[in-house]
């Protein structure tokens, strides 16, 4: 593909204001823009968390969730969902569900890149096996979501900022909780 990738522009309030090349706005001053976040289980009831690729602009070599990414103008989310879970860990997925439709963040990495996102959250699953792509994915894990919670509570910075954000919001702490442990 030689065509730039595009990504869609929001206003504060979340209405589509246009777009901007992919590269343009991943910066120390981000604009808000559309995305997504996807996160995998398999029948055993396993999240998939993958380590972002080492050559990613944002948050290199983070765990994080199954992966993300931007729909293109005018495609619909469901239909990123589905290219992106092909393109970045060789899924095909059923089950796909709107779990977070509102979910928004902003953070800053370590490099001082910017992240200023609408994001809404899906969950899905698959009984197949992750084939990565290594221009987005440096390694994957299926864990236990009481495995994931501990270890997001214990090491918050060793994950993406947005997936410490989405696993409160999915309740993946309730657990924890429910045992008198404290959360992040």
């Amino acid at each position: 593909m030689n065509e730039e990738e595009l990504v869609v522009l929001l206003d504060d309030d979340g209405r589509e204001i246009g777009t901007a090349a992919k590269s343009s706005v991943h910066g120390t001053d981000t604009a808000l823009h559309l995305a997504f976040s996807c996160h995998v289980l398999n029948d055993a009831g396993e999240v998939l968390v993958t380590r972002r690729a080492l050559s990613k602009k944002t948050w290199p070599g983070v765990w994080s969730n199954s992966f993300c990414g931007h729909p293109r103008p005018a495609e619909p989310l469901l239909a990123a969902v589905r290219r992106r879970a092909d393109y970045e860990v060789g899924l095909n997925l059923v089950d796909i569900e709107l779990s977070l439709p509102l979910f928004r963040y902003r953070a800053v990495d370590a490099s001082g890149i910017v992240e200023h996102e609408l994001c809404p959250v899906y969950t899905a699953r698959t009984s197949e096996e992750p084939v990565l792509n290594p221009l987005e994915v440096a390694e994957a894990r299926w864990v236990e979501p009481a495995a994931l919670a501990r270890a997001l509570e214990a090491t918050p910075w060793a994950f993406s900022p947005w997936l410490v954000l989405q696993a409160r919001q999915l309740h993946m702490f309730d657990s924890l909780a429910a045992a008198g442990r404290p959360t992040p």
